[in-house]
């Protein structure tokens, strides 16, 4: 049976000449060096040290973040989070495209930001990105996967576990594997 399909997918034939990591060899590897050691082995309440640490590699930290040191950044200069925005334990964000959290935001532990796949068509697998964002006050509980182009709007909570392949209305609480809608966040009445 495996013999029929053999020749349409030849990984042999990869290339990712088309995609920009953004940034040269040595600084990719310096900041992944600078991750895991003095970023990840910081103490739980030194959030300005892995700010400034993650800032200088470029990512764009607002005021009163905090980042924990188990979190990883593929590549940070893609990376913006604004003013008082937590990022739990073991949040992966695999940057090979933008990801812009906004301002007041909470991304739980283990959750993975996903910003890359591959064309399923494709015989070569060719890389595919697509920009995230996670605008202002939203929420993203733990353990929840975020596909590649995904926008979260304003005030949204996507539930524990869930995986977000479409974006999520503002105000409104998702939930399951793909997330559906469950309810609205706050009522009108809270709005005003």
């Amino acid at each position: 049976m495996i013999t029929k399909f053999k020749n349409l997918v030849r990984l042999e034939e990869y290339n990712q000449d088309g995609y920009s990591k953004g940034n040269s060899s040595f600084v990719i590897l310096a900041w992944w060096f600078i991750q895991a050691t003095l970023f990840r082995f910081s103490l739980h309440n030194m959030y300005g040290w892995r700010n400034f640490l993650i800032g200088l590699f470029g990512a764009n930290i607002g005021q009163g973040v905090k980042i924990r040191s188990s979190a990883k950044f593929t590549y940070p200069w893609k990376v913006t989070i604004g003013d008082y925005s937590w990022i739990g334990d073991n949040v992966q964000f695999y940057s090979l495209d933008e990801i812009r959290i906004g301002a007041n935001c909470v991304v739980s532990q283990e959750s993975y930001l996903c910003t890359g796949s591959h064309n399923t068509k494709d015989p070569h697998f060719g890389l595919i990105t697509k920009p995230i964002v996670i605008k202002d006050g939203a929420w993203v509980a733990s353990d929840v996967f975020v596909y590649p182009g995904v926008t979260i709007n304003e005030m949204a909570v996507v539930a524990a576990r869930s995986t977000v392949i479409k974006d999520i209305p503002a105000n409104e609480v998702h939930a399951g594997s793909p997330a559906k809608y469950v309810k609205k966040r706050f009522e009108e009445d809270e709005l005003l």
